[in-house]
């Protein structure tokens, strides 16, 4: 990368993570860009959801810039997105298929698609039933950042006919998720937003064990809950955390609980914001298995892999401090090697480099690829 970029990013929301786990993907990649020098600009949507539910805005890196919708964007912003190195629109933004093509219309720089749903966006794509995304537009797009590898990747350069799809992991900044010494109020904690297809699993890893283990302690952190759900006793409620409150949430558990969408599961390669962010706190955590997970973590190692209520009840009550507290540091060690926001924002500036020398090389050859921007 020679010169720094000017970046343009329309996202699902950069101010709110209420409910949103795009948010500190977004805020930790704009962050690491712009300390490698790059200006980024987020244009979101502003929706009453997030309005009402907004995070501390001197928390925000980079410049948010809000619009009403569609005929906004296009009258505010047009001279932003045409004068863009690069403009990335994410998964989710909405009317996404509407601004999709406004902006591979407008752009002269290189667009991209984020994708930090991937395989919910894959299975929607399957169905003809994506709100955001069609197949003409991910072949319009130079590139395509997947928050999933593996299969999915395959998938959409071979079926969807994305000229490069790449993964893009979300990331931790290391100035915010680090070990701190605090007191211990949970041998078990989870963070997430509630889905249908997360709760059996949820159910089977923590609330059981909870059952079980009346002497334990345990919390459940995140909005959307149904009012019918019956939480055991020894069971914390949280509503909600803010990104401020994420690393003393991990210090104070002594293991922390991954559940992942049924989607990613079948996809594979789908790792969570929650696993780099735990793990950069060195607190040890307990997932869920899907295919991928070991290329991530040593299993047994820096993770452990539960399938059900016994193997978790067993750890929490059984496995000598120093072997808890081992994986732990194992698993912080790997992703600070891994997966830092630095390490996304290095690969985002390989990914441009291909992508430019892609399009160059095409148009020496007088020729333009149909159906790409390429």
């Amino acid at each position: 990368m020679s010169a720094p970029l000017d970046i343009v990013v329309l996202g699902l929301s950069l101010r709110s993570s209420w409910g949103n786990g795009h948010a500190t993907t977004w805020r930790a990649l704009i962050e690491a860009l712009g300390e490698r020098g790059h200006r980024v600009t987020f244009l979101e949507r502003d929706v009453p959801w997030y309005a009402g539910h907004q995070d501390a805005r001197g928390e925000l890196p980079g410049e948010l810039l809000l619009y009403a919708g569609p005929d906004e964007l296009r009258q505010a912003h047009a001279g932003l997105v045409a004068d863009a190195d690069l403009v990335i629109v994410g998964s989710y933004v909405p009317d996404g298929i509407e601004v999709g093509r406004w902006v591979q219309d407008t752009a002269t720089g290189l667009v991209a698609f984020y994708d930090i749903d991937t395989p919910v966006t894959l299975a929607a794509l399957g169905r003809g039933e994506c709100e955001y995304l069609d197949a003409e537009l991910v072949q319009g797009y130079d590139f395509y950042l997947s928050f999933s590898g593996g299969r999915s990747l395959e998938l959409l350069e071979q079926r969807y006919q994305s000229p490069m799809a790449v993964p893009l992991y979300c990331s931790f900044d290391p100035a915010r998720y680090f070990p701190e010494s605090c007191d211990t109020a949970y041998d078990l904690g989870y963070m997430g937003t509630y889905s249908d297809d997360r709760q059996p699993v949820l159910d089977e890893l923590l609330l059981q064990p909870a059952r079980t283990w009346r002497d334990g302690r345990f919390a459940v952190a995140g909005p959307q809950y149904p009012a019918h759900i019956q939480w055991p006793s020894n069971v914390e409620r949280i509503e909600h955390l803010a990104p401020a409150e994420h690393r003393g949430f991990y210090n104070r558990q002594r293991f922390t609980l991954n559940v992942t969408r049924a989607d990613m599961v079948a996809a594979g390669w789908s790792p969570s914001v929650r696993l780099f962010e735990a793990a950069a706190c060195a607190t040890p955590i307990i997932s869920d298995a899907w295919e991928g997970l070991d290329s991530l973590f040593v299993p047994g190692e820096e993770i452990l892999i539960a399938e059900r209520a016994a193997d978790v009840a067993a750890w929490l009550r059984d496995m000598p401090e120093a072997r808890r507290a081992g994986i732990g540091e194992a698993g912080r060690r790997r992703v600070l090697a891994e997966h830092t926001a630095a390490h996304r924002a290095e690969a985002l500036e390989r990914y441009f480099d291909r992508a430019a020398q892609r399009r160059s090389r095409h148009r020496s050859q007088g020729r333009v690829c149909d159906g790409s921007r390429a």
